[in-house]
């Protein structure tokens, strides 16, 4: 489609504060290194074995905390933690000696030399840590914000929430494609936990071609809310043998930009959808009947588009009796 016909994107807010009480996301822990080793992912690890000579040695107590940043406060809640061995077994695998939910925990640990992940929804940090007979206290920063996305129709409409999703992609130096996605189908409204930096953000309204896509800083200790305008309208077509008759059953329609690319296909009474601004080309068929009609799509403006017996291409063959 031409590029007048594309969605754009403003940012209304970009805000900071805590982001302490947040609720939790699943964490599905990508591979971390440190210091040459390789840290498995959750479901990757060689289990805790209540045989493993760390189980029964003399422990030293460890406790770990957690901030979203260097000088912010505990992480309260939300947190999971998992503590690995260094030395990997005979399946290559770093063993998994204890894990924790929550916020600030305590673990009683053999001494030597471990592995501490902590993760925070899509944040996550690792640090190498050596336990001694004392009590000590470990704190763990994890660089991470939290990103809130939302989107409007021109005018400050709202869109429904059901026909609104966003996908967060991590960044890529090429702008070529979408990148690798960290996180699919995330609900308008909904906070997203992430490490600090840039990501690729893609939001779709509806399930056509109102699609936006920018690039979205998220800070370190900051709450970044972001929210789009999609320049695009809810349209239901229907074919009548007068102006608000009832749809024809069994009508097989199809819907081409300018360009005459097809966005849309169906068979039915009503063809429901969202499209982007822009001109469009209406394609009805009903038994050997064809009817066309050109749109255009108003930002906003949600409206029902009739095909009527004027738009058969062959006026020779009106609707039967």
């Amino acid at each position: 489609m031409r590029s007048s016909l594309r969605s754009t994107l403003s940012f209304f807010a970009l805000c900071a504060s805590p982001l302490m009480a947040c609720s939790a996301y699943a964490q599905e822990d990508a591979e971390k290194a440190v210091d040459g080793l390789r840290l498995p992912g959750l479901n990757n690890y060689a289990p805790a074995s209540v045989d493993d000579a760390l189980a029964i040695a003399q422990t030293g107590e460890v406790t770990l905390v957690a901030h979203l940043n260097e000088g912010g406060e505990d992480i309260p809640n939300g947190l999971v933690w998992r503590i690995f061995g260094t030395q990997q077994g005979a399946d290559e695998k770093l063993p998994l000696v204890a894990t924790a939910r929550g916020g600030n925990t305590v673990f009683q640990l053999a001494p030597g030399s471990y592995l501490v992940h902590a993760a925070y929804g899509r944040a996550g940090v690792t640090k190498r840590i050596t336990v001694g007979h004392e009590p000590m206290r470990e704190d763990l920063f994890l660089d991470a914000g939290g990103l809130k996305l939302n989107a409007i129709l021109p005018g400050g409409v709202r869109i429904p929430q059901n026909q609104l999703r966003f996908s967060i992609y991590e960044a890529g130096e090429d702008n070529i494609g979408d990148g690798t996605l960290i996180l699919p189908d995330v609900e308008p409204g909904s906070i997203v936990r992430l490490n600090a930096g840039t990501y690729h953000v893609v939001a779709k309204y509806g399930g056509m071609n109102a699609v936006i896509r920018s690039d979205i800083r998220v800070e370190a200790g900051k709450l970044t809310e972001a929210t789009v305008e999609h320049r695009a309208a809810d349209l239901t077509m229907k074919l009548v043998r007068e102006r608000g008759g009832e749809a024809i059953a069994d009508t097989a329609w199809s819907v081409l930009t300018d360009t005459g690319e097809i966005v849309y296909e169906t068979v039915s009474a009503y063809a429901s959808m969202v499209l982007a601004e822009g001109d469009y080309t209406i394609v009805a068929k009903n038994r050997d009947r064809i009817y066309q009609r050109d749109f255009s799509v108003v930002p906003g403006r949600n409206q029902d588009v009739e095909l009527l017996p004027t738009d058969l291409l062959d006026t020779r063959n009106q609707f039967p009796d």
